[in-house]
């Protein structure tokens, strides 16, 4: 017999919570019959009526109840002829309007009679009374409503709005520093040209530069390509630009055609390194684009930006016409180069300038390329492969993987690229979190794989000199197994970097006592450490030096900030150096060598002109790597 749950039955049937009324809601529960009146003058035209998030733009006439016109919107009757825009649920309006305009055709003209309470006479009206008007009278409103359409809100206060009149295509929109073409057109409300740009060439800006208007540059900013729009701006936005001077009317209308844009842009946010697209590719930025860690095939042109210009590398010619191929996230080509390539989709073309230090001063330098050059690349994304998916692989292929992953990481610690080391060991564990072993030989080989990757992330940080995190990181092993010997010396390593003396030799005690073959280890780590604490109480000493000695009165000058950074940085340089020197055997049987040379110079063959083979010294001190 089936048992029926009487709460989840209660919650089925409960009716959704109603949304709290909106101000505008609440302001017309206040209209009672006979305080708003409505007479048609006009007829309109069409069968829909404006709603909210609708854009109104309609001429107003307020007279007495005898005739006498008190305010208006018209030239003919003393107003600049400059119509009202208000956005239907967003714009602050006299009530009686709220409530009247949406029952109006486009083009309909209609007299309300509205008791004071419905326009300024409302109490908490939202909306000032002009100076002398008489608010407290029953007054005729004379309305025409010009026009009605969906509105695209750019700015909060109301003062930009946009209007589609064609949809576009795509769903990328221009922004800093993108390069813009567009048909543009700007008129008064009133209608008059102010000027336009919608023969021979689209006007080109570049966004950001404050070449065109910043209302209307707010507005483009919200467009596709191929759109069509009207955008309107009124005069707090209408700032200085190329396109067109300053004028003194309160709103203009922008009629823009987005031609096209290109993609520019800043890699680093500093205006070093810049990718400028110069042929779209195939897809959707940026979900097509190789993001993740991928097989890339690419050709480029490499050149060195000098008086002379001059081309250093080119695929198409130095390389018998074949791509470069290559991985990312290995470290195989300049950094600039690869950050460039990642935002690529496939098909697209790309002009990169990079500077120095993304590109040959802290990689391998080709021979004809001066140190401290400035780079561009012409860049062509001919296709990507994803890494292997590991669903549906057995245990064996899955470890394999994760071991080609590892060793990939290895080399690059070893080329003292931690950050990029550490992403290779933090991949393997991300994709661990979704592997389940069989069996109990499964399960030991998962979990030493495990243990050793944690450690190799936490000798990353070690090497980046983010001693806590190692710390947090080596705990992920020892909190399984508080017994495990690398966790202990990795962990008592970190601990020292940190100024943590005391955790530190209790870590290095724990590796005797657990395993009596690493005493060697652990002794040399422990004559170490009081050689550190020695010299942190002599800096300490000398800190305080002659404190005490003055007469009273005397202050002593001790300079506490330099010397707390100096005993800072040395803890940190002989943590690192005692990592490098400690000849830790306790890690010696899991490390594994760089990739072969002969691997490497394959594709720095293939990178650099002329075949150039350099192995410049990296300045690497030796390092235990699981």
């Amino acid at each position: 017999m089936a048992i029926v749950n009487e709460e989840n039955v209660q919650q089925e049937f409960n009716p959704p919570k109603k949304k709290p009324p909106t101000e505008d809601e609440k302001r017309k529960k206040k209209i009672v019959a006979g305080s708003l009146m409505k007479a048609l003058i006009r007829p309109g035209g069409g069968d829909s009526h404006p709603s909210d998030a609708d854009q109104v733009i309609y001429h107003s006439t307020i007279r007495t109840l005898d005739g006498v016109v008190v305010e208006s919107t018209r030239s003919d009757h003393g107003g600049k002829g400059t119509p009202i825009r208000h956005v239907l649920g967003k714009s602050k309006m006299l009530l009686g309007l709220l409530e009247g305009i949406p029952t109006m055709f486009k083009g309909e003209v209609a007299m309300f009679k509205m008791k004071p309470q419905l326009h300024y006479g409302e109490d908490d009206c939202p909306v000032s009374a002009p100076d002398g008007f008489p608010k407290d009278d029953e007054l005729h409103f004379e309305i025409e409503l010009i026009e009605f359409f969906k509105a695209k809100v750019i700015t909060d206060d109301l003062e930009v709005v946009k209007k589609v009149v064609r949809e576009g295509e795509g769903w990328e929109s221009p922004r800093e520093p993108y390069e813009v073409k567009a048909w543009i057109s700007a008129k008064t409300v009133t209608g008059k040209l102010i000027m336009s740009h919608t023969e021979g060439e689209p006007y080109f800006f570049t966004f950001g530069k404050s070449e065109v208007p910043k209302g209307l540059e707010m507005g483009i900013g919200t467009m596709v390509r191929e759109e069509k729009a009207v955008i309107y701006v009124t005069s707090q936005y209408l700032t200085e630009s190329p396109l067109m001077p300053v004028i003194e009317d309160s709103e203009v209308q922008f009629e823009v055609e987005l031609v096209h844009f290109v993609q520019v842009r800043d890699v680093l946010g500093d205006g070093r390194l810049i990718k400028r697209r110069i042929r779209d590719g195939k897809g959707d930025f940026p979900m097509d684009c190789p993001l993740h860690d991928s097989l890339l095939h690419v050709h480029y042109k490499g050149t060195v930006l000098n008086e002379e210009n001059r081309v250093f590398y080119d695929t198409r010619v130095d390389n018998d016409g074949q791509p470069l191929d290559f991985c990312s996230g290995e470290g195989l080509v300049p950094e600039g180069f690869e950050l460039c390539v990642r935002l690529m989709l496939p098909g697209e073309m790309a002009l990169v300038t990079c500077p120095p230090d993304y590109a040959y001063d802290k990689f391998p330098r080709p021979s004809n390329v001066p140190e401290g050059a400035h780079i561009q690349w012409e860049i062509e994304l001919l296709s990507f492969e994803m890494p292997k998916d590991w669903t549906g692989m057995d245990f064996k292929s899955i470890m394999n993987e994760a071991e080609n992953i590892r060793n990939t990481g290895n080399r690059l610690f070893k080329e003292g690229k931690y950050e990029l080391a550490k992403a290779k060991y933090e991949k393997v564990l991300r994709e661990f979190n979704h592997v389940n072993p069989q069996d109990d030989e499964e399960g030991k080989i998962f979990s030493d794989t495990r243990n050793l990757l944690h450690l190799n992330v936490a000798a990353c940080y070690l090497k980046l000199g983010e001693c806590r995190k190692s710390i947090e990181t080596c705990n992920k092993v020892l909190e399984a197994n508080p017994a495990h010997v690398k966790g202990l010396y990795r962990r008592g390593m970190a601990y020292m970097g940190n100024g943590d003396f005391e955790e530190a030799r209790a870590d290095f005690k724990m590796m005797i006592k657990v395993d009596k073959s690493t005493e060697s280890d652990a002794t040399a780590a422990l004559l170490k450490l009081k050689q550190k604490e020695q010299e942190v109480e002599k800096k300490a000493r000398k800190q305080f030096k002659g404190l005490f000695d003055k007469k009273p009165g005397e202050i002593a000058e001790v300079k506490a900030n330099d010397d707390e950074n100096q005993v800072t940085s040395e803890i940190q340089k002989d943590g690192e150096v005692h990592e490098q020197d400690s000849s830790d055997g306790t890690n010696s049987e899991d490390s594994h060598e760089a990739a072969p040379d002969a691997d490497q110079r394959g594709w720095f063959a293939h990178f650099w002109p002329n075949g150039s083979r350099i192995f410049s010294s990296l300045g690497l001190h030796r390092c235990t790597i699981l």
